[in-house]
């Protein structure tokens, strides 16, 4: 399918907040080395191999709010590479904190819109994509700008290899519902588990994810495998 669309909707608040000297530090030091800033519109192909200097299983993460999680799943895993995307910048200023505490190689942080960069990566070759606790959109005027719709989905099916994941997680039941019938709706996948899937041991507990607990809400993991 072409990339070539009218302007895309946005999909989160384009807000901004303050860093602490521990961030600021980490990206004056590390951002050279392990950032990546996506423009809107900038459709020139990115070259995995070339940004991570290596060939391995790669893994998108989209939103990954603070770092904790990604930096975790990045250290339990050194072999396979992590993009991680974002767009505030104090979650980006602790992500690259924590690879440099941690030691860590098989990270790359990308600031801009997470759909921008996905229409720069070529189709085929990511093993895995993240969607963890996305922007709900609670109210029905915002659906619109959920992440999970058709045309998001494609895009990001299309840039699996064949058996690759897109996993999805939410603590917001009629966004999971919603989630649900958007990825069965899809050709190009299939559920790898019959409904909802517990969670797997890689995937780490995230802040978002006690905040929903803490308030009643069930958490829903939902992995879809391209055919």
């Amino acid at each position: 399918m072409s990339d070539t669309t009218e302007r895309p909707i946005r999909t989160f608040h384009p807000r901004r907040g303050r860093m602490s000297g521990r961030h600021a530090d980490a990206m004056t030091d590390l951002w050279p080395t392990f950032g990546l800033t996506v423009l809107d519109g900038d459709r020139a192909p990115l070259d995995l191999a070339e940004l991570f200097g290596r060939e391995a299983p790669r893994v998108l993460e989209i939103g990954f709010g603070m770092g904790d999680s990604a930096a975790a799943m990045a250290e339990a895993d050194p072999g396979r590479d992590l993009l991680a995307v974002e767009v505030h910048t104090p979650g980006i200023g602790n992500l690259l904190a924590l690879i440099g505490e941690k030691g860590l190689t098989n990270v790359r942080v990308v600031h801009g819109d997470a759909m921008e960069l996905v229409r720069k990566i070529q189709p085929s070759v990511l093993d895995a994509v993240h969607v963890f606790f996305p922007d709900p959109w609670p109210k029905a005027r915002h659906h619109k700008r959920r992440l999970i719709q058709p045309a998001n989905v494609a895009l990001l099916r299309d840039r699996l290899r064949p058996g690759g994941t897109l996993h999805c997680a939410t603590d917001w039941a009629h966004y999971a519902e919603s989630m649900a019938q958007t990825l069965s709706a899809d050709p190009g996948l299939s559920n790898a588990h019959e409904g909802y899937a517990p969670r797997p041991a890689y995937r780490p507990e995230t802040k978002f994810e006690r905040r929903g607990v803490t308030a009643g809400r069930e958490v829903f993991d939902l992995i879809y495998r391209r055919r």
